[in-house]
């Protein structure tokens, strides 16, 4: 395998129907169609200043672009890898087939699409070196990686870990949005740092990004808690209502339809619920938390952050000391 590229749809949202359509695709329903396999990027550009002709030359530059090399630089036989905020995780796998045109799956955003076979492993984004990890962040669509990224992908996705110094950075001309870039870059190394938490200072967090939004929290000691590691209500002792009672999974794993059950189970019906885990949930989870008989809030590792980035100002000094994080200004 030569080279291996990034394809992110809708900012990672897209990553479970990529799995399950073995695929990846892009957005920009206005290009699906004039994108051909020989198209010209200048062709593109011009085709898409057409169409949009209120948007910004960079915005059309840098969407073009990205259409043009999922058609045409992208070839059959290169690696891709797609990334989900949610869980953490990196699916590998080999671009099987030609550009083809959905209108049909406009809607979901994937009118331009690429068959892929997938690896059956996927790669926690704790298993890759920090340089890697920095690779990784463009907020760009379509990306080429470095060699050496590539190589430490390859390595995690077949259980024989690869490091090695970044030497080989790919700098791609299409970032236009360089605080968009940085935002998202800032985001991931938000995650990176609180999902180091422990368990204890992880429930610490979530209790005072629940202060910072208002409520009073009572935190659990350690031991038997029968699904309340939080209780969050106006007065702090949960007689008034909103009482909010919060469990936390701080685990790699993801959460299943099981312990959402158990969660709901010793629920009143006044009560209501939110859940976090730092490994994420399952399919089944997310339709067990949608038919539950109290509302009920499911937060990922992403969720958290950012709400905790949302909220940060309003934090106290000991949410602070968790997550030490410092404020950056850039012109409007």
């Amino acid at each position: 395998m030569a080279r291996m590229w990034m394809v992110r749809g809708e900012g990672g949202s897209l990553y479970e129907k990529f799995r399950d359509q073995n695929a990846v695709a892009v957005g920009w329903s206005q290009l699906a169609g004039f994108a051909k396999p020989g198209v010209s990027r200048a062709e593109l550009i011009e085709y898409y200043k057409s169409v949009e002709p209120q948007f910004r030359a960079g915005t059309i530059i840098s969407g073009a672009s990205q259409v043009w090399r999922f058609v045409n630089e992208i070839q059959i036989g290169d690696g891709v890898v797609t990334y989900s905020p949610s869980n953490r995780s990196y699916l590998v796998g080999t671009i099987t087939g030609a550009p083809e045109h959905k209108p049909e799956w406009a809607d979901e955003g994937m009118p331009l699409i690429r068959s892929v076979q997938w690896r059956e492993n996927e790669v926690p984004r704790d298993s890759l070196g920090l340089t890697t990890k920095n690779s990784l962040g463009s907020t760009l669509t379509v990306f080429l990686l470095p060699p050496s990224a590539m190589n430490e992908m390859l390595g995690q996705v077949a259980g024989a870990p690869v490091s090695g110094a970044l030497s080989d950075t790919v700098i791609d001309e299409e970032i236009i949005d360089s605080l968009a870039d940085i935002e998202q870059q800032a985001i991931e190394r938000i995650k990176d740092l609180v999902n180091e938490l422990s368990w204890e200072n992880m429930q610490h967090l979530v209790a005072g990004i629940l202060r910072a939004m208002g409520y009073k929290t009572q935190v659990s000691l350690g031991g038997a808690d029968r699904g309340k590691d939080i209780v969050a209500s106006p007065d702090g002792f949960g007689f008034e209502h909103p009482r909010i009672v919060v469990e936390v999974k701080h685990r790699r794993s993801q959460m299943g339809s099981p312990e959402i059950r158990s969660f709901l189970g010793g629920r009143h019906k006044d009560d209501r619920g939110l859940y976090v885990s730092t490994g994420g949930f399952s399919k089944d989870a997310l339709y067990e938390a949608d038919r539950a008989a109290i509302p009920l809030s499911l937060w990922t590792l992403d969720n958290v952050v950012r709400a905790l980035t949302e909220h940060y100002d309003a934090t106290d000094a000991e949410t602070k000391r968790l997550v030490p994080l410092k404020r950056t200004y850039w012109p409007a």
